[in-house]
């Protein structure tokens, strides 16, 4: 157990381009009204303290996430954490990371970011391999991204970078050099997520008329394992399905997140979940960012959906999150948000089955999914909750 955080996410919708496997709520714009865009988030920022979470704080971590927060200006995110430090206040240890792509334009902003408060940076990397950065619909190069890597590293005491594997195309081994390259520049912790085909996104265009190929889930499988057994070796084990690091280099925002803590969610299509009194609200804004803004500058936010979550829902979401974690779900946290056992609010029967067939642990510390359980998450889940 760790003391309760409370977590604030900043979204910034736009890019230069849209990624052609991106589902994210980004936007591309020719231009964009700084300003005006900074006034609201602020007027966003005084609706929530005020009205969603007037007793929480201090924060313990700010997330400036999108899109491409990197092209915001660095007076944004400064003027963003003021108001957080004067609405809720800011932990002594508060950690406080801006998403930035590693475009020689963003790179050169870092520093500027640093002298407005941002103490950490997770940087997109996305691939160490010019020819799948292009397939990836990416605007930088290899060299570029490991520049924007190791200014990071000299300006932030802590930093990230994301790569995407199972590619098209792409071999056990070259994943194997791939990623012993990153991990010479890697700081204390990666983010390398499984290449996914959502839809609406062009991948999916693509790979719905044959035009893209990817690795089978066989082959997908064992480039996870792979990645574990690499990360693990090199002493930045799982502590999440997707993110990997040294101890005390987890991102605390994340973590926020997935041992379901109060967050606040700032900006279009930005999510909340806050607790009080046993209760749970989830709040989710406007996702268009023009409406979104319209919304602000006429009722001082652009909240689309403010609905209470029954205990079936946060039973299932508490799990939904926790679960994706090496530490799996806290005995003890469990109790004091859903406010009974894991015993005796889960069915007996599909625990033990589940146990049996060695895809979860239940002990005095807790629920965890096992190495593969995680491998197996959605269907665990399904057997879980259903």
């Amino acid at each position: 157990m760790t003391a309760p955080a409370f977590a604030v996410y900043v979204h910034w919708p736009f890019c230069l381009s849209k990624c052609p496997y991106c589902d994210f709520n980004s936007h591309v714009r020719e231009s964009v009204d700084h300003d005006h865009w900074r006034a609201a988030l602020i007027r966003e920022f005084d609706h929530a303290a005020e009205t969603e979470a007037p007793n929480a704080g201090p924060a313990t971590s700010i997330f400036f996430g999108g899109g491409t927060p990197s092209l915001m200006q660095p007076a944004t995110a400064e003027a963003v954490i003021a108001r957080v430090a004067d609405r809720w206040g800011l932990a002594a240890d508060v950690e406080i990371t801006l998403e930035a792509n590693p475009t020689s334009v963003e790179a050169a902003k870092l520093a500027d970011f640093r002298a407005a408060g941002i103490n950490r940076v997770s940087l997109g990397v996305q691939a160490l391999d010019d020819d799948s950065l292009k397939a990836l619909g990416r605007q930088h190069d290899v060299a570029g991204a490991l520049q924007a890597v190791r200014t990071a590293a000299k300006l932030f005491d802590r930093y990230s970078f994301d790569l995407i594997y199972a590619r098209s195309g792409q071999t056990a081994a070259a994943w194997r050099d791939e990623l012993g390259h990153a991990l010479t520049e890697a700081g204390d912790h990666l983010s390398l997520y499984q290449l996914t085909i959502e839809p609406g996104t062009a991948f999916h265009t693509l790979h719905q008329r044959g035009d893209l190929q990817v690795p089978d889930e066989d082959s997908a499988a064992n480039l996870y394992e792979l990645t574990q057994e690499l990360m693990g070796k090199a002493g930045m084990p799982a502590y999440e399905i997707s993110n990997h690091a040294r101890t005390g280099g987890e991102s605390r925002h994340n973590l926020a997140y997935w041992r379901y803590e109060n967050y606040a969610g700032i900006g279009p299509g930005a999510h909340g979940r806050i607790s009080t009194n046993g209760e749970t609200t989830a709040i989710r804004r406007h996702r268009a960012p023009e409406r979104w803004l319209e919304l602000v500058d006429d009722a001082g936010h652009g909240t689309g959906e403010t609905l209470p979550v029954d205990s079936r829902q946060r039973v299932a979401e508490i799990l939904m999150m926790g679960l994706r974690l090496t530490e799996g779900v806290c005995r003890v946290r469990f109790a004091e948000q859903v406010g009974d056992s894991i015993e005796r609010t889960l069915s007996a029967q599909r625990l033990t089955e589940l146990m049996e067939e060695g895809l979860v642990e239940l002990d005095e510390v807790g629920l965890r999914a096992t190495a593969n359980g995680r491998q197996r998450l959605n269907a665990l889940l399904a057997h879980l909750l259903d």
